[in-house]
């Protein structure tokens, strides 16, 4: 599935994705199922999202010859969850991406204006010409993930993709819209039906937070 402009959107329609997106969905799973199978399933999904990672050639040599490979290029990749139920995603993205340097970006809505805003941040100062992954589990209202892709292309990132487990519709062309020609990815576990009133994606699986740590 593909938009127009510069964001590409890929739903990774995989029967190992699938399988395990169901027992997530599923109200009975306890939190500690839960976040394995989050991280089982994210290092899927990063499987999918780092197709364009930037890579160098190098020389090796093997037992029998030299030969060409290649190796993840400098700078490294930037991994960026955003609190907290980003974090839930941060095991099964670096068992890929062990090399990755890991920022973080947390992220709330003000109640009144229902704008998000940065409440916490630790990222390098500069992101120039740096490849960034961006984890958020639920892609719902947009608000919180592309307030995070405006922040990193205003640190210079040249490129980011989000990773997340489940989107709505309404999220992705709210993301669509907003990242205009910038070079923007969307991977997504599955895209869901709608929201609901409350802005909770349909059927999606509840509170992704409450349901990796316990209700706070």
């Amino acid at each position: 599935m593909f938009y127009p402009g510069h964001m590409r959107v890929h739903v990774a329609d995989h029967p190992l994705i699938t399988h395990k997106l169901t027992v997530l969905r599923d109200e009975n799973t306890p939190s500690p199922v839960f976040r394995q199978l989050t991280e089982e399933l994210v290092t899927l999904l990063a499987y999918e999202a780092t197709r364009s990672v930037r890579v160098s050639e190098i020389t090796i040599r093997t037992p029998v010859t030299t030969t060409t490979g290649v190796r993840i290029s400098e700078p490294r990749p930037l991994v960026v969850p955003i609190l907290r139920a980003g974090l839930g995603m941060l095991d099964g993205m670096v068992k890929l991406l062990p090399t990755a340097e890991v920022g973080f970006l947390g992220m709330a809505r003000n109640e009144e204006t229902l704008e998000p805003t940065t409440y916490a941040e630790r990222l390098p100062v500069d992101l120039s010409d740096r490849q960034c992954f961006v984890l958020d589990p639920m892609l719902a209202t947009g608000g919180s993930l592309g307030a995070a892709i405006d922040f990193l292309f205003a640190r210079g990132a040249q490129d980011v993709t989000a990773i997340c487990i489940l989107g709505a519709p309404e999220g992705v062309e709210a993301i669509q819209k907003q990242v205009g020609d910038r070079d923007v990815t969307l991977v997504l576990g599955a895209l869901d039906e709608r929201l609901n009133e409350k802005g909770y994606i349909v059927p999606g699986l509840g509170d992704a937070g409450d349901r990796l740590y316990g209700t706070v």
